[in-house]
């Protein structure tokens, strides 16, 4: 019997599968009830077996539930050969204890309340850019590193795993004020090498998963407690400082001979890019730059004096420029000014808006973990005492924050008119900040930015000649 996680061949007689602990026990996608061999329809609901994955056609395949823009990037990378070792990070991610959720429910509604998280679980997969290769009934199994590689595949897998969290908390809190049901999930992740054997058409991943890859990210799944991410040593290894982790205490695994610690992920690490991180470490002595640092200075006196400036450094990769902008940020010459860092992402471009939203958050000092009330109250209280001229920015700011707006003229306006709204509201906050004190803003990556967020930048930069902001 082929278990529909890993893909290990298992014995007829296994209940379990050898290599990840899976449950061989065919069941029903519609109701969850355990199914004999051979069986066409279930014994409980009478739904059709193996109708596809999730039990709704847009499950069936990888192809039918891949956004098509990363389906093209997929279907082009099939140049890559045959048999290409790659590493990854594997990604499990279930609804625990899901039949006995709707166990009274009727099939249909239950999978009204189930399909969403499946939704939300794919969504903040394909936001990182990994590939969901199969969804089984309440979860699913997500690769990041193949077929699109990524050299920070376990940082990409770690924010997603994080991000699904957050999405089906707020889900669960529709559903649970709706049906009186408590929805949560777990995930688990770990990272190694797999080889990738072929790419349907449909998308589908024909892989061999080398040692314990995936036996261990299905395994940390399964130690997870709802609500929670646990990853295993190797994904922590690759993605440290990225994140924030508690240990869990080492736990035993069948197939390794000594224990492994497991951590549980608890938000997002201050570490942003590797200059973070190697700053973090510690960084050599910075030499040279002489001219390119009295440039920035020479910048920054004009804003001070309120002609706002805007500098654009370009280079190759490598050349420093990172370097260049720590050294001046944390130099002698920022005291009195606010400091807003910001940068784009390669898996962002999608995204609208996210160097924004980023931006956002760190002049409102919004944690991880903040919930959405303490958002409100934040953005709010922040604008406010401000000046009470930006009050109709608000309902702008906390959409881009995506704070339920209770604004019904807001909800009435046209995409175009929201748009206009949102570069009204970021410009006019930053260049009011500006009075109070001068900014300076540095937004990194440009070359990954989206549309939108270049529409908010060249909004700031038209008029910028007045304030002091560089």
């Amino acid at each position: 019997m082929t278990c529909v996680r890993c893909q290990t061949d298992n014995p007829r007689q296994a209940k379990f599968c050898l290599e990840c602990g899976a449950p061989l026990t065919a069941r029903c996608e519609s109701c969850g009830a355990a199914l004999p061999a051979g069986a066409r329809f279930c014994l409980q609901c009478g739904q059709p077996v193996g109708r596809g994955a999730g039990g709704s056609p847009r499950f069936a395949s990888p192809g039918s539930y891949t956004p098509p823009h990363h389906a093209e990037k997929i279907l082009t990378s099939k140049g890559a050969p045959e048999g290409e070792l790659k590493q990854v990070t594997v990604l499990f991610a279930d609804t625990k204890d899901s039949m006995e959720l709707v166990a009274d429910r009727d099939p249909e509604e239950a999978r009204k309340l189930l399909d969403p998280v499946l939704e939300h679980m794919m969504a903040a997969v394909h936001r990182y850019e990994g590939t969901v290769n199969q969804v089984r009934g309440d979860g699913i199994m997500a690769l990041f590193g193949a077929p699109l590689a990524h050299e920070d595949h376990a940082v990409r897998a770690c924010y997603a795993a994080l991000r699904m969290q957050e999405s089906v908390k707020r889900y669960a809190e529709e559903v649970f004020r709706s049906h009186g049901v408590l929805i949560q999930i777990r995930v688990g992740l770990n990272s190694g090498d797999v080889v990738v054997r072929g790419i349907g058409s449909d998308l589908h991943m024909d892989y061999i998963a080398l040692g314990q890859t995936t036996h261990l990210a299905a395994r940390m799944e399964q130690l997870a407690a709802p609500g929670t991410v646990l990853l295993a040593p190797t994904t922590l290894q690759l993605a440290e400082g990225y994140v924030q982790v508690t240990a869990r205490g080492p736990v035993a695994v069948r197939g390794l001979p000594e224990p492994i610690e497991v951590y549980e992920i608890v938000g997002p690490g201050a570490v942003r890019s590797r200059l973070h991180a190697a700053a973090a470490r510690g960084l050599t002595r910075f030499v040279g730059r002489d001219r390119e640092i009295d440039q920035l200075r020479r910048a920054l006196e004009q804003a001070q004096d309120g002609h706002g400036q805007v500098v654009a450094v370009l280079g190759e990769p490598g050349l420093g420029k990172s370097r260049l902008y720590w050294e001046f940020m944390h130099s002698h010459r920022m005291q009195g000014w606010r400091l807003l860092e910001s940068g784009s992402v390669s898996y962002g471009k999608t995204t609208a808006y996210l160097p924004i939203v980023e931006l956002l958050k760190a002049y409102f000092q919004i944690g991880a973990r903040d919930e959405t009330r303490t958002i409100r109250e934040k953005v709010i209280g922040k604008v406010l005492s401000l000046d009470r001229a930006l009050e109709p920015a608000l309902s702008a700011l906390l959409a881009l924050l995506e704070v339920p707006v209770p604004d019904a003229a807001w909800a009435r306006l046209d995409p175009s008119q929201r748009r206009r709204r949102t570069l009204e509201a970021v410009t006019g906050l930053l260049f009011r900040e500006s009075q109070v004190q001068p900014v300076l803003l540095l937004v990194e990556d440009l070359h990954w930015s989206d549309a939108e967020t270049e529409a908010v930048l060249s909004s700031l930069v038209e008029s910028l000649p007045t304030a002091r902001m560089l």
